[in-house]
């Protein structure tokens, strides 16, 4: 769900009258944003906490004394003098005793010890306008911290500058890599201007509020999806999760077959077939993965006669077959994923979908989809929304916010994921993973949210557990921690 600040303000005064406690839930959502924090950096470093005269502020204290338990380092910056704290607030401080009070962040940069995190707790959802004075100036100190020295900003509640309930971006706003919401995801942050601001996306639930109003909206999180993905019955077999049909690959585009075929695999597909033509079976042959059975056939067509699940088709095909891809879209009763050169395809008529036999998944880009229908001055929400109505399908639509919309059910924005996913290759691992979600009985929707957010988790798992960084991260590093991912979402992770 996601609700205003207004709405937010109001579960809380109702939560109140009933006897919950301001300070219980600042305990609870500091001791979760520390949790939150550990998740990404299980290794302590430094943290320096930007702190505020509100409540917000005292949850940024209270993940502070948290992380200190950890062996963290507390390095803390107040944004104004502590008889004007929030009485609240102040109590937090005073139990904050592991911790150095600085002046000047700018000034301590060369004896920092990685990895260095810069916690904003500054301003909450009842800021309004732009940060001014000495607010301005600290955001603008933690933005240029965060460019020169490496470090990771999260933002609590909201990034200070963003208006919680418009997704307005006032001039300062902290830059946020991950921002760590509060009860509810508030309407701001999924605001198509402020993705930039706010990053990576985590919700702490807060106990004893709940929300009579709000959007119902979907959010993608851990908490939500685990059901989704229930542990295997001990009796299964490979015939229980699906035969996946994979079209993908021509010349010079191989890997996407290799990538999409493997994430099928990792992503638990009982028996992945992969069909090549002629002038690429033995290519693709040797360049497969074991587990992947590559199957000669001397048209797409062959693929109707055949038995299987779902289908996946597209990444990397090349437009030589545009006919026979658009006959195998429009005729096959299997669900369908559909992604790349076969979504290409069906730009050049669209109406195709409206005639489809089975159910489709497709999952464009921003280019792909603008091929298939304007964006038109609309927002990437309006845009979903406005295509779904139009045709029935399941659409994906990739982006730093991904968005999944079908028509009858709420849109779901997922929530994780980081810039090392604009490479090649990832959008042929998603391909994979949904069809093989599909194949092992998820409807498409349940499949689109699912593999969205396994696959965003596995790379961040890939750069923040793993070995590789934002700019060497790879889709075959993320097809390998898929398993990772997988058990993070099981645990409950954010």
């Amino acid at each position: 769900m996601l609700v205003t600040a207004h709405q937010m303000k109001a579960a809380e005064e109702i939560a109140f009258r009933q006897g919950s406690s301001p300070s219980v839930l600042m305990e609870v959502a500091g001791e979760g944003i520390a949790r939150c924090i550990r998740q990404f950096f299980p290794i302590p470093g430094t943290a320096i906490v930007v702190c505020g005269k509100g409540h917000n502020g005292g949850d940024a204290l209270v993940a502070a004394r948290n992380l200190a338990l950890e062996g963290w380092r507390i390095l803390l910056r107040l944004a104004a003098p502590i008889d004007k704290l929030a009485s609240l607030t102040r109590t937090q401080l005073a139990e904050l005793t592991d911790v150095e009070i600085i002046e000047a962040a700018a000034k301590i940069i060369d004896d920092i010890k990685q990895p260095l995190i810069l916690l904003d707790g500054l301003l909450g959802i009842g800021s309004t306008g732009a940060p001014r004075g000495t607010l301005a100036n600290l955001i603008r100190v933690m933005n240029q911290m965060r460019e020169q020295s490496g470090g990771f900003t999260v933002a609590v509640d909201l990034p200070s500058g963003l208006d919680a309930t418009t997704g307005e971006v006032f001039d300062p706003c902290v830059q946020a890599d991950l921002t760590i919401t509060l009860g509810a995801v508030k309407t701001g942050l999924v605001d198509d201007r402020a993705t930039g601001v706010v990053g990576r996306v985590a919700v702490i639930p807060l106990p004893g509020v709940s929300f009579p109003e709000g959007d119902s909206v979907g959010v993608a999180t851990a908490g939500l999806l685990r059901p989704r993905l229930p542990v295997r019955n001990f009796d299964s077999y490979k015939g229980t999760y699906g035969r996946i049909g994979i079209l993908a690959g021509s010349r010079g585009t191989l890997g996407a077959a290799r990538l999409s075929s493997a994430a099928a695999v990792h992503a638990g597909g009982g028996l992945v077939s992969l069909y090549a033509l002629p002038d690429c079976f033995e290519l693709l042959a040797s360049l497969c993965i074991p587990e992947v059975m590559v199957k000669p056939i001397s048209s797409y067509r062959e693929v109707l006669g055949t038995q299987h699940d779902v289908l996946a088709i597209g990444p990397g095909l090349g437009r030589d077959h545009d006919g026979d891809i658009l006959a195998i879209i429009r005729e096959s009763t299997l669900p369908c994923v559909v992604d790349a050169d076969a979504l290409n395809a069906v730009s050049t008529d669209p109406s195709l979908l409206l005639q489809c036999a089975g159910t489709r998944l497709l999952t464009p880009h921003p280019g792909e989809m603008e091929r298939l229908f304007l964006q038109a001055g609309r927002t990437r929400r309006e845009w979903a929304e406005e295509f779904i109505a139009r045709y029935p399908v399941t659409l994906l639509l990739k982006g730093a916010r991904t968005i999944i919309a079908q028509r009858g059910s709420d849109i779901s924005f997922n929530t994780t994921g980081n810039p090392g996913m604009g490479s090649g290759g990832m959008g042929d691992v998603l391909t994979g993973v949904c069809a093989a979600l599909i194949g092992s009985g998820h409807p498409p929707r349940d499949a689109a949210i699912l593999g969205a957010w396994l696959c965003g988790r596995a790379a961040e798992i890939a750069i923040f557990n793993g070995k590789d960084s934002q700019e060497s991260l790879s889709a075959t590093s993320v097809i390998e921690h898929l398993g990772v991912a997988a058990r993070s979402l099981r645990a409950g992770d954010f």
